[in-house]
């Protein structure tokens, strides 16, 4: 799907350069795969997560999210008062695995006007730009969600 997007963006087509490279792609997907396979065969540890399908829902609504943040922070350039309460806060990562830690906060990284700067013990420091970004991660929505995609099938 990737490859496609690229192809559309670029603007250029030529058969024979984008065919080299787009299997230049595949060959290096497909060597990745394969050390991560034979990684998961000599640690003795297969990969202990499966989101399956549930991105499928979790994405548009991050997306939502992000779009929303957004128009708070342009608000707040454009004001000249420029609003702001900037302040750090932890939040819980009710999350399972390191792997859900993880996504939820890039999740929180991606929403405009918050930044993950730690994950450790379970939780989330989190530099919020204002009072309604940090209320916004306070109320563990997103947090939910991520826990969400990690539960077991």
């Amino acid at each position: 799907m990737l490859s496609v997007v690229w192809l559309l963006w670029s603007g250029y087509w030529d058969p024979h350069d984008d065919a080299l490279i787009l299997g230049f792609g595949l060959a290096s997907v497909l060597g990745v795969m394969a050390i991560s396979r034979r990684m998961d065969r000599i640690a003795d540890s297969p990969r202990s997560y499966r989101l399956g399908l549930r991105p499928l829902l979790y994405l548009p609504w991050l997306a939502w999210e992000v779009v929303k943040a957004n128009l708070d922070v342009a608000r707040i350039i454009l004001n000249p008062a420029l609003p702001i309460s900037p302040r750090l806060i932890r939040v819980p990562a009710p999350q399972e695995t390191a792997v859900g830690q993880v996504l939820y906060a890039n999740s929180i990284t991606l929403t405009p006007g918050t930044i993950s700067l730690d994950v450790r013990n379970n939780q989330v420091l989190v530099h919020a730009l204002t009072e309604a970004a940090a209320e916004g991660v306070l109320n563990g929505d997103m947090g939910r969600r991520v826990a969400a995609l990690e539960a077991k099938e």
